[in-house]
């Protein structure tokens, strides 16, 4: 990934982590559990995905590189829900390129239709 690629990925990413938190602070008022969920909130590099974490729980995967997974073609930047702590699910959740935040909550990315 050349450095304007990587600097968009990174800027992407914590958008992501920032929509991830708004949705939790709409869910909950309670001054302490927002902290605590913010401060849990964080990105443990792999080298093909980058896990997104809440506390010690996976919340979900985003490509750092195209790739193949399971079948089905990805692209760097597609978001994964996790199927286990260390794999992702099949099927991309959405995008964090993407403008809209209406294919995640903070509890993780939605579920297929």
């Amino acid at each position: 990934m050349n450095k304007e690629n990587k600097l968009k990925y990174d800027s992407s990413v914590n958008d992501l982590l920032e929509n991830i938190k708004v949705d939790y602070n709409k869910w909950t008022t309670w001054e302490n559990g927002v902290k605590k969920f913010n401060d849990g909130l964080h990105i443990k590099p792999g080298r093909k995905f980058d896990k997104v974490m809440t506390g010690t729980s996976a919340w979900g995967f985003i490509a750092k590189t195209d790739g193949v997974l399971k079948g089905v073609p990805y692209f760097v930047g597609d978001v994964f829900k996790a199927a286990t702590y260390r794999a992702p699910a099949k099927h991309v959740r959405g995008s964090i390129f993407s403008d809209k935040t209406d294919w995640f909550r903070w509890t993780g990315p939605n579920y297929l239709i």
